[in-house]
């Protein structure tokens, strides 16, 4: 935040004159600011030249024949900032003696455990919770390279050693918190409930927040000669999406694997347009993450699933961006679709760091929502935590959390249990019925964000969710890409479903006294609601 103070005397007299109208005299207001991001507070032992405070504030326009990562070079700090990271074992602790090098390729531990990204928290905590704030808020709809991403906005709790250079963005998140004013009042009576957008992003979902940071790593790794030819994912459909653009981006060769025909064909056509080499494999994505690890155990592949701890990294930056659009107040609750279960472990981990940081007093309380036909989370949840066991997942108009046996299942548990967190579920017809009540009141959400809103309708009704909590469900991708799930809703060709709130186009005769009747009709049942 910048603090500005104003000097009102001896002020400088402007003059605006029209040749119809008397000359205007009057005193113009001297403002001078100073952003107080540009020294940690006084309260810290932190020196100014330390600062992680990027020269992205420059008031100089930068000349016509140099762009912004030529800006970015020329205003690159003189000295290099103290802010690091490591992969560890997850949930190792601090005092671990087993650690790597982000510039290691490595996806597991040595016991065969996820790994995680570790950031050097005695070096981020020389700094107070203001001074992150002011820093994070200053950056905010920039155009600074790389400033002006959501993720980016963030680097120094992201990757803190990458070269700016080396990034790879297109400007992600920043993504519109929408309040849902109608439906809250109307369907759940509540009057502080938020949707936050995520699939308002680069390629259409949130995967774009934690693809940027992959990629990017991986741009450094090849600048360094380390052996990868490309990236590689198994897919139900918005990783291929963003892994295969941010790839085109740099030039980098994307390997995709999908499941034959259970995805939607907007999903498909991206990596195609995109440049991506696509296999269709007659399997689900518990299958093609089989394969995936298995080739990218034998080829100089990069596996960029979220077996992959960097792309969290990236997805958790979208925790910190809710705090800030809320002026950092903390939310009570934030439901999330859970299907590889990467995302609800990467909101846990920004939601922490700004609480260990001193940015926020508090944790909110997280929801994991999940599609019955994929459901080993919830499960596992109703058990007592007590018996985990992976599941055939069958289809589901959520097709993007398709998955029976999520690879960061001890990720989401452990988050959960961190923040008294809760796990629901909800039945096809549940979740196509509540994405087309949000759509009646003026959203276009995905099917996913329908599981979460029924997740959501189920805690508001046994009142664990009060009327006033402020609440936020996390919309993970661009209800643009499931338009065929729409068509057939509306049409009433689901099998078994009865699409209670369908809203099919009335067919009409081309006749004007035909036309009236049925819109005086519309009219009258509208007018007595």
């Amino acid at each position: 935040m910048a603090s500005c103070s104003l000097f009102l005397s001896k002020p400088k007299i402007v003059s605006f004159h029209h040749k119809n109208h008397r000359m205007i005299r009057r005193p113009s207001t001297l403002i001078s600011c100073t952003s107080s991001a540009s020294n940690p507070s006084s309260t810290t032992n932190s020196s100014n030249n330390d600062s992680p405070l990027s020269p992205a504030l420059s008031k100089t326009r930068r000349a016509a024949d140099e762009n912004i990562r030529d800006e970015a070079r020329r205003n690159r700090p003189s000295s290099n900032n103290s802010f690091s990271a490591i992969y560890v074992p997850f949930n190792a602790g601090p005092d671990s003696p087993e650690s790597y090098s982000l510039d290691e390729i490595v996806y597991r531990s040595r016991s065969g455990g996820l790994l995680d990204v570790q950031h050097d928290m005695e070096a981020l905590m020389k700094y107070d919770g203001a001074y992150w704030r002011d820093l994070f808020d200053s950056r905010v709809g920039k155009t600074t390279w790389p400033y002006g991403s959501g993720v980016w906005s963030k680097k120094e709790w992201v990757l803190p050693e990458i070269d700016l250079d080396d990034i790879v963005s297109a400007f992600e998140g920043n993504s519109n918190l929408f309040w849902a004013e109608r439906f809250g009042k109307q369907f759940l009576g509540m009057n502080d409930l938020w949707v936050k957008h995520c699939g308002i992003s680069h390629t259409g979902s949130f995967k774009d927040l934690g693809m940027t940071v992959l990629v990017s790593q991986v741009n450094r790794l090849r600048k360094m000669k380390r052996p990868v030819v490309g990236v590689g994912c198994a897919s139900t459909g918005d990783t291929s999406a963003a892994l295969s653009a941010y790839c085109a981006s740099a030039g980098i060769p994307s390997i995709v694997f999908l499941p034959a025909n259970k995805i939607s064909i907007a999903q498909l056509v991206q990596p195609i347009a995109n440049g991506a080499f696509v296999l269709s494999i007659d399997t689900d994505f518990d299958g093609c993450m089989k394969l995936i690890r298995e080739v990218t155990a034998e080829l100089p592949i990069y596996l960029a699933n979220s077996l992959n701890s960097l792309r969290l990294e990236g997805q958790k930056t979208a925790a910190i961006e809710i705090l800030q659009q809320f002026d950092w107040q903390v939310p009570d609750w934030v439901i999330v679709p859970g299907g590889n279960l990467g995302n609800i472990y990467a909101f846990y981990k920004g939601f922490k760091m700004c609480y260990d940081l001193g940015l926020v007093d508090r944790m909110p309380r997280l929801v994991c929502a999940q599609a019955t036909s994929a459901n080993p989370l919830y499960l596992y949840y109703k058990s007592g935590w007590k018996d985990f066991k992976p599941v055939k997942a069958n289809t589901t108009f959520a097709s993007a959390i398709q998955i029976g046996d999520p690879v960061s299942i001890d990720r989401a548990v452990y988050a959960l249990k961190n923040c008294n967190g809760i796990v629901e579920e909800a039945t096809e017809e549940e979740l196509m019925d509540a994405m087309a009540q949000a759509d009646s009141t003026g959203m276009f959400i995905c099917p996913h964000t329908g599981v979460a809103l029924t997740a959501l309708i189920k805690l508001r009704s046994s009142g664990v969710i009060g009327p006033t909590d402020r609440t936020v469900v996390v919309s993970t991708a661009h209800g643009l890409k499931f338009t065929q799930s729409k068509v057939e809703y509306h049409s009433k060709e689901i099998k078994d479903m009865s699409c209670r709130f369908a809203n099919p186009p009335v067919q009409v005769k081309a006749d004007f006294g035909a036309v009236m009747d049925v819109l005086k009709n519309y009219l009258g049942n509208n007018a007595s609601k």
